[in-house]
């Protein structure tokens, strides 16, 4: 696999995870001045990571389109190619006679 194969995938993960992480710091700000609620008892940390995490999703799908496109025109082929190859497998397979 080639440098610029992986750096599609490469690419829309550490996005993907820099978007998380400025949600999460965000929300933590946001909680820490009072403008979000703290959770229930010592669910701060599970809540503030539950709202960004939802935060981040639907930010992701709509700014990283173009990353994810890229990585799908690289996936694409190679599940192309496998399904071939299982094809080719099953077709040897049937054509073998007991």
């Amino acid at each position: 696999m080639s440098a610029g194969k992986s750096s599609a995938a490469l690419r829309y993960t550490a996005l993907r995870l820099a978007i998380f992480v400025g949600c999460f710091v965000v929300v933590t700000g946001l909680v820490q001045i009072g403008a979000l609620p703290k959770g229930v008892g010592d669910a701060n940390f599970a809540w503030v990571v539950l709202l960004s995490l939802v935060l981040s999703a639907p930010l992701s799908f709509v700014l990283l389109r173009k990353q994810r496109d890229a990585m799908s025109e690289q996936i694409v082929p190679k599940v192309d190619r496998a399904k071939a190859r299982l094809d080719a497998n099953r077709s040897q397979e049937d054509g073998v006679t007991q």
